[in-house]
């Protein structure tokens, strides 16, 4: 499930900030920088397509991911990140992206 930023309000949690110093909505991210569900990702991970992005995800991409995964992120639920880079919430597993963040230039 990917939340949209019209459901990012609506779900009460906590959230944590990225390593630029933006925080994270609560709906996309509980913990903390330990434990957090979000996390920076290289922007080699990421790919446009004319119908959104294909990222795939390498242990040591993102602190959830211990085998690689594929995630088809369209367009229209991509967030707007806080800084110039690609960020990614895993959950509640790292099977399921959550929230996916684009750097504006990108989106």
């Amino acid at each position: 499930m990917i939340a949209t930023a019209a459901s990012l309000d609506d779900v009460p949690a906590f959230a944590h900030s990225a390593d630029s110093n933006w925080t994270y909505p609560p709906a996309c991210c509980h913990g903390d920088l330990v434990n957090g569900e979000c996390d920076k990702i290289p922007s080699t991970s990421v790919t446009p397509r004319p119908d959104g992005y294909v990222v795939i995800l390498k242990p040591g991409d993102h602190r959830r991911v211990t085998h690689q995964q594929r995630y088809f992120v369209p367009y229209d639920v991509a967030i707007p990140s806080g800084d110039d880079n690609f960020h990614i919430c895993l959950h509640p597993t790292e099977e399921h992206e959550n929230c996916f963040f684009a750097p504006a230039e990108a989106m």
